[in-house]
């Protein structure tokens, strides 16, 4: 818990009366329209320069040669196919990355579009999996206002800097309108999922104005947090002794990005709907057989608010009315015409055109008067296709149903719900940013950091099932001849492995796949039809319950890692989704439970030394669940083979026992635990001294996936260690005796042998061999006690060994490091330089940062969490930092060059709330004593269980049902 001691943490205080006037302040003092106590401010003349992409050394370069062969050969493949490779390091955009993000729109799992600080709408990520990071310019928000006298008239786009074009003749483009605003005395204030621009006199000196973005993004909330729509309500303060007719005007292209706008055939509609919303619908037609889209803009007319919409306008000539026209009709009339909304749904657009839309809401203000003005923006693409598998459904048209057609409802409701949305999010977000022992950046970062699980892309359906079952054109013969894939029981030899396999291979025309025997006894062909009622229960019991019926939910890694839930990375995000969407977070768990328990024998070659191997191995984490065919083709990462990585399995294990005890749920226990079980069991293989512990193989075995490992190591020997308590603790809560007793064995043994080989009086050794690396001190050696603290569970070591061991952290990964304002670098030698044994031990990983600022927390080191963790937020969110913000990467170096924008990671700064305030289901939570143990004789792990045992566990759950005896006995 949070202690007076986090009062010695220095604080950055970004009062708003340092960027908006005490005056202005006080205007807005009503209906949410002033910007927040707690926020990231910018001004919108802020300077947003471009940032510094990684590249690594000409010695990392050599090692790396051949791996870089075959990776580039890798993509070139993908892209014969169509496909883009889930590490692409070759391909650059066209748009190179800047410092202009803001906080993105909408909910999850529905597409995003991003905002930048200054207005500009940018980062499409529609179709899922791609990212085009390019502003599409004519989409703005402009004003218009004139006053009773007429002496006075303002006209200008509300963004900043003057479009590239300005200046030519005649020209009918966006660089004909009024780019007049020098953004010096507006600002920006961000507090996601809501942003408040404050134009402070600008462009009218007499008239304040304040827009306030608004996305639903509600912690447990599984409906509306899904809504492809966002908010924005405009107030106006007329200072002025004048009554002021004020016109706003939203324009958008039919565009989802880049250039595809230019591809044709799109159609924009207006419409009138229900309560005065009206607006336009725009219908784009994708490229590539792309499921449609449909986006509405719209704004709701009042008493005083009068909404006029224009469908069609052009930016060249050819179109009846050009952006040029359309801006000086504005000017003139401040209006549209009224029978506009009658002009039906327009001719589709040609290739090389853009088709755009415009709505007008004008309203007059009277002197020192206020009012308001709300938009709305929604788009629909119900269905989401992937490239070489099913189609799916989004988790809105459970709601909204699949109609092109919701975009108009969604765009009705966001207007209708968003102070109700507003509510809920204050409420949420008020105990936090009350806080008075919290520092203020802490406070806004938290909830900035959420950008992600939106911006990051993110997919959320509305049921385990596809909707039908698409097969790509592109995909290759042997692709076609691939897709079978075995769901496999089996007992597992403790020292052999062994598989005594219950296999089915279901695949076009009978094909039974790579790396899958066929075989005509008769034996086998029951075991076959055994394994085919195991996957056919699977698909049974998904229809069944659709777990508590909030979908299935998939994230990226990153937008330039392009693999959906990537498991080792998920272990320090989760912390966001386990306290924000729980059962979110749950489906996920059981996701992986069942994809433990698959094998999918397709060949697959590894880069980094070329060898084969199979796609997904019994037992075995899979280290994603795949890039083209989610859930189906698992494990999209081909650098290593992981299925001989250390981390993934004990990480699921804690993961699993974390949520448990958070959650209480046993059913979800019942359903995990075999799985849970096979993992443990999967590991004994890499026990090679029969210690107890495992060791490492003399490769990157590990997230950390250019860091070479020798022997027994820091990180993964921790991180099983606690998976070894926390199967332990999960065995005696779900019933296991005999299981719970086994890993209590071993881990007494293991622990002895983990700190008799790392332990050097100080901290744990990176690993236990030889190299020149071998003593660094890794900034997430703790791991393991990190997740074993947040459970609940007892501590893996005696307190002086923690504490000293983050001390260690502290003052040589952190404050060495530019004086602790920038992260925590991962290795660190004993002589205060900087580990460079290869890229990734010389990078300052934000996530893991975090990760160990929660460990801090945990071992009552609150001070020194909060400085390392705000090292992030210099380097990153800072004016002086490096611009980072609404874009965290998984890395930068000490000069400030970052690898992998918009990842994942960051997330974990959840775990250090979750540290602050740990639930109170875990504080009482029964604890497992790992000394008080019986003895057992060294035999082997088995997963099979008598029936009489499982019916007893299920029973204890009051649950039983098919799926305990099918993945249990």
């Amino acid at each position: 818990m949070v202690t007076g001691n986090i009062f010695h943490c220095r604080k950055n205080s970004w009062p708003p009366e340092e960027y908006v006037s005490r005056h202005t302040l006080h205007l807005f003092d009503f209906d949410s329209a002033g910007p927040p106590k707690h926020a990231w401010r910018r001004r919108l003349n802020s300077h947003a320069n471009i940032l510094k992409e990684f590249s690594i050394t000409f010695m990392e370069a050599i090692k790396m040669v051949r791996l870089g062969i075959r990776l580039w050969s890798y993509v070139r493949e993908e892209a014969s196919h169509g496909r883009k490779a889930p590490i692409d390091p070759f391909t650059r955009e066209s748009c190179k990355p800047s410092a202009s993000q803001g906080v993105p729109l909408g909910g999850m799992g529905s597409g995003s579009i991003s905002r930048g600080f200054r207005g500009e709408f940018r980062q499409w990520q529609i179709v899922p999996g791609t990212c085009d990071s390019s502003p599409v310019m004519a989409n703005q928000f402009s004003i218009f206002v004139s006053r009773d006298s007429g002496n006075k008239k303002y006209a200008s786009v509300l963004a900043p800097g003057q479009h590239e074009g300005l200046g030519k003749a005649r020209d009918e483009g966006i660089s004909s309108w009024g780019w007049n605003l020098s953004g010096q005395h507006s600002t920006y204030h961000a507090l996601f999922p809501r942003a408040w621009t404050i134009y402070d006199g600008e462009p009218d000196p007499e008239l304040k104005v304040s827009c306030r973005q608004i996305s639903p993004f509600i912690p447990h909330n599984y409906k509306e947090t899904s809504l492809p729509t966002a908010v924005f309500v405009y107030t106006l303060v007329n200072t002025g002794r004048e009554r002021a007719k004020v016109s706003l005007l939203f324009t958008w292209a039919n565009s989802i990005g880049g250039v595809s706008h230019l591809s044709g055939d799109h159609v924009n509609e207006p419409f009138i709907g229900e309560d005065g919303v009206s607006g336009v619908l725009l219908h784009h037609k994708t490229a590539k057989g792309n499921p449609p889209v449909t986006f509405a803009i719209a704004a709701c007319e009042t008493q005083n608010v009068n909404v006029t919409v224009l469908p069609c306008f052009g930016l060249t000539e050819g179109r009846s009315v050009t952006a040029r026209q359309m801006w000086d009709k504005m000017m003139q009339d401040g209006q549209f015409d009224r029978q506009n909304f009658n002009s039906g749904p327009s001719m589709p657009s040609s290739p090389g055109e853009t088709l755009c839309a415009a709505v007008s809401a004008s309203a007059w203000v009277e002197p020192h008067g206020k009012c308001t003005i709300a938009f709305s923006l929604a788009w629909s693409s119900p269905k989401i296709k992937f490239l070489k598998g099913s189609s799916y459904h989004r988790r809105y048209t459970k709601f909204y149903g699949t109609s092109e057609r919701a975009a108009l409802n969604l765009a009705h409701d966001a207007l209708t719900n968003y102070k109700r949305w507003e509510e809920e999010i204050e409420k949420w977000q008020s105990p936090i940013l009350n806080d008075q022992r919290l520092p203020e950046w802490y406070k806004f970062t938290l909830f900035n950091e959420l950008y992600f699980l939106v911006a990051g892309g993110t997919v959320w359906i509305d049921s385990s099932l596809p909707s039908t079952n698409v097969k790509n054109d592109q995909d290759s013969p042997e692709d076609a001849q691939r897709v079978d894939v075995k769901v496999t029981e089996a007992e597992v030899n403790r020292r052999h492995t062994t598989i005594s396999e219950y296999s089915t291979t279901s695949g076009c025309n009978g094909s039974t796949g790579d790396g899958l025997k066929n075989n005509s006894d008769p034996a086998v062909t029951q075991n076959k039809r055994n394994s085919n009622n195991l996957s056919e229960h699977f698909k049974w019991q998904d229809q069944l319950d659709d777990y508590d019926d909030v979908g299935r939910f998939l994230y990226l890694e990153g937008v330039e890692y392009i693999m959906w839930n990537t498991y080792d990375v998920h272990f320090y995000a989760s912390f966001a989704l386990l306290g924000l969407f729980p059962k979110i977070e749950l489906n996920i768990q059981r996701d992986f439970a069942k994809a433990v328990l698959s094998e999918d024998g397709r060949r697959v070659k590894f880069l980094a030394e070329g060898n084969y191997g199979i796609r997904k191995v019994r037992g075995a984490v899979p280290h994603d669940l795949g890039t083209h065919d989610p859930w189906n083709e698992m494990n999209a990462y081909n650098i290593h083979d992981t299925s001989k990585w250390k981390d993934l399995n004990p990480k699921f294990v804690l993961q699993v026992y974390r949520d448990f005890a958070a959650t209480g749920d046993m059913q979800f226990g019942v359903d995990v635990w075999p799985a849970v079980r096979t993992a443990m069991e999967y590991m004994e293989q890499f026990d090679r001294d029969d210690d107890g512990l495992i060791e490492n193989d003399g490769f990157p075995d590990q997230t950390y996936d250019a860091w070479t490992v020798h022997g027994v190591s820091a990180y993964c020997g921790c991180l099983w260690l606690a998976a070894l308590q926390a199967a332990a603790a999960m065995a005696e809560q779900i019933g296991d005796r005999f299981f719970a007793e086994t890993c209590k064995t071993k881990f007494c043994t293991a622990k002895s042998a983990f700190e008799k080989k790392l332990w050097n009086g100080s901290y744990f050794k990176y690993d236990s061999g030889s190299s020149s690396n071998s003593k660094s001190i890794q900034a997430d050696q703790l791991a393991g006690q990190w997740y074993t603290a947040s459970s609940g569970l007892a501590p893996l070591f005696d307190e002086l060994k923690i504490r000293s061991a983050l001390q260690k952290i502290y003052d040589f990964n952190v404050m060495k490091v530019k004086g602790g304002r920038m992260g925590a670098v991962n290795g660190m030698h004993l002589n205060g330089k900087v580990d460079e044994t290869c890229m990734q031990s010389r990078e300052i990983w934000t996530g893991v940062t975090y990760a160990v600022a929660a460990n801090m927390i945990l071992a009552g080191m609150e001070k020194e969490a909060f400085a390392t963790a705000e090292g992030i937020f210099i380097a990153g969110w800072s004016e002086e930092g490096f611009g980072y913000w609404f874009q965290t990467p998984e890395a930068w170096t000490m000069d400030g060059h970052f690898r992998s924008l918009i990842y994942m990671r960051p997330l974990a700064i959840w775990g250090m709330q979750w540290a602050l305030s740990i639930p109170k289901a875990i504080l009482d939570a029964p604890k497992v004593n790992m000394m008080d143990k019986i003895l057992i004789s060294p035999a082997t792990f088995s997963l099979s269980l008598t029936e009489t045992g499982v019916r007893k566990i299920a029973n204890k759950a009051k649950c039983f049902g098919n799926s305990v005896l099918h993945c249990a006995c």
